[in-house]
């Protein structure tokens, strides 16, 4: 005998994402414009679609830069800076000319043997040590440590506002080799 089967399984169908009225008409070489109802789809839209990050800005480095701080890292740090100045928590005494200081080092750890690390700090512990990179006109301070200064110097510091993969981006000049994490470097 021969035996025939005969699935009832529906025939594949294209799928389509639903039209809904929040989506803009999109014109050529603009962006679409979606309306965004959750908090957390704002939040990533409000923190990774800003336009001070995909500007081009001018700024004078200091001469010889311990780290080399590229124009969109740059903006995102005036970014950073300008929320840390308009925060409504300050308290009364706080001084919005006040630099942001960026503290850059690294340490034991990571895919490959030494990992970068990256913090706000203070005046109060810039150390006697600390090589520091500044820039006046735009309020920021680049602090790194006299132990971290042998594997930083050269770094360029650039940041991607893409939503996987995005912040800051060490290129080290000095690292013989790095993982894909792009947070960790060997010597």
């Amino acid at each position: 005998g021969v035996f025939s089967f005969s699935p009832s399984i529906p025939p594949f169908r294209k799928r389509t994402a639903p039209q809904h009225n929040s989506v803009l008409q999109q014109r050529p070489n603009e962006p679409q414009h979606v309306n965004i109802q959750s908090p957390l789809a704002t939040a990533l839209a409000s923190s990774t679609t800003n336009d001070s990050t995909s500007e081009t800005i001018t700024y004078e480095p200091p001469e010889d830069a311990i780290i080399q701080i590229k124009p969109k890292a740059m903006s995102r740090l005036i970014e950073l800076k300008q929320k840390r100045d308009n925060d409504p928590k300050n308290s009364p005494d706080f001084d919005p000319s006040s630099p942001l200081i960026l503290r850059m080092g690294v340490r034991n750890g990571g895919c490959s043997g030494l990992s970068y690390v990256m913090d706000f700090s203070t005046e109060e512990d810039i150390g006697e040590e600390d090589e520091i990179d500044e820039y006046l006109t735009e309020g920021i301070k680049c602090v790194v440590d006299a132990k971290s200064l042998l594997y930083l110097y050269g770094l360029e510091l650039d940041y991607s506002d893409e939503l996987i993969g995005g912040g800051f981006k060490f290129f080290n000049p000095n690292a013989e080799e790095s993982c894909g994490c792009g947070s960790s470097f060997g010597v």
